[in-house]
């Protein structure tokens, strides 16, 4: 007879939004027995650690602009609160900014975007062509009508804050689990527990899928279907020859292609296409950066026309095909089964939030912050949210 353990909550997946939800859910209750059980404990192919990183508070749905005002606002003591006896983490965060260029036809609707992400305390500011060219005299921004600037956006060390939330829910108690899922347990329309590929079998009456790209694949094991799809998305490392004078924000030009500056005088580039494979596959091609993305950003940076490229690597993204947002919450036709997917390349920056919330609900707590809109019973009633344009 398979081993069998008995868990209040089982997760499914360790990075990012798996440890944060274990992180909240022990602090919430030191008594909770949570178990997280992860398939690729070195997290080589984890979206956390391959993601290019970013948080920003630029979106056009209110919700998603509430998430980053928190995330902001708990990196700011973040290190202090993980800290773990003498071990205190350092995420090396950077504040350089966000800067969304925008057209004519798209400034009626960034405007909007930013008259409501200012009313709810946001600091981000319209920056004409002049005033952007000011900031960063390497840009050619006279296409532009201008655009929208959040100067506390930026980016910080992934893999420092997962290590953090890891290490703090494992220290309030949580137990951490080498194996992959297989399969969910179910009894009737209640969920059970789960199968690990070991050959033991969890059991908890409350199993959440924080999968991440392998989120689907999860849930089809209990008959339920998830819009949720992986895509690659690749991230080229360049050494531009003529260095800017400082850090560049994330910069999001009018074809997609987006750009960073990162440590040792690196510039990091990617852009997400329609076409972008569907699958597991973790190669990156050279040729997509030499033969469609350099053109489009020395167009805008002249400077960069001359750089070398240094290395690529390649990610996945959950994407919800559906409207690009989260799901969160119990899905409605199995009891006791929790989604906290489809970020579509969001996650990383929701997870202080998003960990809280579901911790919330699990438990049967107040809510610090409303994020029902993301319940995934819009599935079954095919009510998309809309974000604007702003993925």
């Amino acid at each position: 007879m398979s081993e069998q353990k008995h868990y209040d909550v089982i997760i499914i997946g360790g990075g990012v939004m798996g440890s944060s939800l274990a992180y909240s859910l022990t602090k919430a209750e030191d008594s909770l027995k949570v178990a997280v059980v992860e398939r690729d404990p070195s997290y080589e192919k984890a979206s956390t650690t391959l993601s290019m990183v970013n948080f920003r508070i630029q979106f056009s749905l209110k919700q998603n602009v509430l998430i980053s005002q928190y995330t902001s606002e708990i990196f700011n003591r973040f290190e202090e609160e993980m800290q773990v006896g003498d071990s205190r983490p350092n995420i090396a965060l950077c504040r350089e900014g966000n800067l969304f260029l925008v057209d004519e036809a798209s400034r009626p609707e960034a405007e909007k975007n930013l008259k409501m992400q200012q009313e709810l305390g946001c600091d981000v500011t319209w920056l004409d062509p002049d005033g952007i060219k000011d900031r960063y005299p390497l840009y050619d921004a006279d296409q532009y009508a201008g655009g929208t600037f959040g100067p506390q956006d930026g980016h910080f060390d992934a893999y420092a804050v997962l290590m953090a939330y890891k290490a703090k829910a494992a220290a309030q108690g949580a137990t951490f689990i080498a194996d992959e899922v297989t399969a969910l347990k179910t009894s009737g329309k209640q969920a059970t527990g789960v199968q690990l590929a070991s050959g033991g079998i969890l059991q908890a009456g409350s199993v959440v899928n924080c999968a991440g790209a392998w989120a689907s694949r999860v849930a089809a094991t209990a008959g339920v279907e998830l819009p949720i799809d992986p895509v690659k998305r690749q991230v080229f490392a360049l050494d531009p020859q003529v260095k800017p004078e400082g850090p560049l924000p994330l910069t999001i030009i009018g074809s997609g292609l987006y750009f960073r500056t990162e440590t040792g005088g690196l510039l990091l580039v990617g852009k997400s296409k329609d076409d972008d494979p569907v699958g597991f596959d973790f190669t990156w091609d050279r040729k997509r950066f030499l033969e469609e993305l350099w053109m489009e950003l020395a167009e805008f940076v002249p400077a960069f026309e001359s750089l070398k490229l240094v290395r690529g690597w390649a990610g996945l993204y959950a994407v919800n095909q559906m409207d690009g947002n989260a799901l969160l919450g119990e899905w409605p036709e199995l009891k006791g089964f929790y989604l906290v997917n489809g970020f579509s390349g969001h996650g990383l920056q929701q997870a202080p939030a998003v960990g809280r919330y579901i911790s919330e609900l699990i438990l049967n707590k107040p809510h610090a912050m409303d994020l029902s809109v993301f319940d995934p019973i819009r599935i079954l009633e095919n009510k998309p949210l809309s974000e604007g344009g702003l993925v």
